[in-house]
């Protein structure tokens, strides 16, 4: 994390040294929203969602860094223990640390994700028994590229992948035998995604389509996979000092829909997933109101 944050101070300094003009930069906000929906999939209910950023912006750059919160009405009330003591819900407060460094629509950037359930903020250590139960924190780097810069069009490309934290496949009776227990899934996350707004009516529609290229537990997936096509559609109303948005988003899984139905696992609507079924569930929705500064 040291790193991240060197190489983000050294990222500042040469924005800072740029010809073109900059100037301090900052949003903040909250939402709430009906559900906590993370790229398809359905981690809580009825939520509170601040988030603020920091940061320079220029006329080709930008660099952020800040954090996102997510605390939910239904939070602590879905751990739960398989009898074993092991086994968590990811249904419990989260802080993200998040920060980004854009230059003429290519961008890069970190997603330090943290779950309030008492482990350690950051996992960096190699995987054990211990580490596997107590640490439940990951990160995440991120590439990206936007087309508005060079055509006027919202249409975007953005590629995740986890290098750090759990992150962590089954282990296979070999890996057991060998002292291991489990393997890094490096899960990886591609997300392509267009939004058009009506000037005139301050209204906008999103498309989204995300695909996981290899096994991961993150996403719930064996093999290369599409697990979310998302629509979303928003509002927003400007005043003087603040932007309100409403926003109503749906979410399909088609990698769920080709899962063996007569599993009474795979719901086609999960109101209260656990972790058993994260990556499962078929069809998810949210309507949230934000409000920002």
């Amino acid at each position: 994390m040291k790193k991240v944050l060197v190489s983000l101070a050294a990222l500042m300094a040469v924005v800072l040294s740029a010809k073109a003009d900059v100037e301090f930069a900052y949003d903040a906000g909250a939402e709430i929203v009906s559900a906590y929906i993370w790229r398809g999939q359905y981690n809580g209910g009825l939520s509170f969602q601040p988030d603020v950023e920091i940061g320079y912006d220029g006329e080709h750059t930008s660099l952020r860094i800040g954090a996102w919160g997510n605390i939910g009405a239904s939070d602590w009330m879905f751990r739960k223990d398989q009898g074993d003591g092991t086994g968590y819900t990811r249904f419990v407060p989260e802080l993200d640390i998040v920060g980004s460094f854009s230059f003429f629509g290519a961008s890069v950037g970190f997603n330090h994700y943290y779950y309030c359930d008492g482990s350690n903020f950051f996992s960096w250590k190699g995987i054990n028994e211990n580490i596997l139960k107590e640490n439940s924190s990951t990160t995440e780097v991120w590439a990206g590229y936007s087309f508005d810069h060079l055509f006027g069009v919202d249409f975007y490309v953005n590629w995740y992948t986890t290098v750090a934290g759990s992150d962590y496949k089954d282990p296979t009776a070999e890996d057991m035998a060998n002292g291991l227990f489990g393997r890094k899934a490096w899960s990886s996350y591609l997300e392509v995604g267009y939004n058009y707004t009506f000037d005139a009516i301050g209204l906008t529609l999103g498309a989204q389509v995300g695909l996981s290229p290899w096994e991961s537990p993150l996403y719930g997936n064996e093999k290369f996979a599409c697990t979310n096509v998302s629509v979303k559609v928003n509002k927003e109303w400007e005043f003087d000092a603040v932007t309100l948005d409403l926003f109503a988003q749906g979410s399909l899984n088609p990698d769920g829909l080709v899962t063996d139905k007569k599993d009474p696992a795979y719901n086609v609507f999960v109101k209260a997933a656990g972790d058993d079924k994260i990556g499962v569930q078929k069809l998810n929705g949210v309507i949230g109101l934000g409000i920002w500064f």
